[in-house]
């Protein structure tokens, strides 16, 4: 039998992810703005939307198996565990979603497409990187042995 992931494991990736997110779109945004306050909006507004969003996409991704390898554990158990591929390809999936939801925010804080999409697109690259090391920290964090 194939363990699924917990809603807790969920929710304390998604906890993390944010941090590590909105610390992201709080530098960019003020990079890319030059104002703090801002910049400072623009990632509370995101802490609140992303992390709902994100809980979604964690419990859509708990319930398919594309991307998985059984493993059996010491005391014989079968457990699946992620891909690299499929960590690669939840990136891809979040940064979709995340990035719509960046420009809209930036678009409503600063009233300015072109900031919006500049913060949006360059977190495109960063986040891409910071989720890949985020969910292969949680693989080894969550492997069973």
């Amino acid at each position: 039998m194939l363990t699924i992931e917990s809603r807790k494991v969920s929710l304390l990736k998604g906890i993390t992810w944010r941090i590590i997110g909105t610390l992201d779109t709080i530098f960019l945004s003020w990079f890319f703005t030059g104002d703090i306050s801002k910049a400072l909006k623009i990632g509370g507004i995101e802490l609140v939307t992303k992390i709902f969003l994100y809980y979604i996409h964690e419990r859509a991704w708990s319930l398919s198996k594309k991307g998985k390898k059984e493993i059996v554990t010491v005391s014989g158990s079968k457990v699946a565990e992620d891909k690299h591929s499929r960590s690669v390809i939840k990136g891809i999936s979040w940064r979709i979603v995340g990035t719509i939801d960046t420009i809209l925010i930036a678009f409503f804080v600063t009233g300015n497409y072109s900031r919006a999409f500049e913060i949006g697109f360059t977190e495109v690259f960063t986040k891409m990187i910071l989720f890949y090391f985020h969910e292969r920290v949680w693989l080894m964090l969550t492997r069973v042995k």
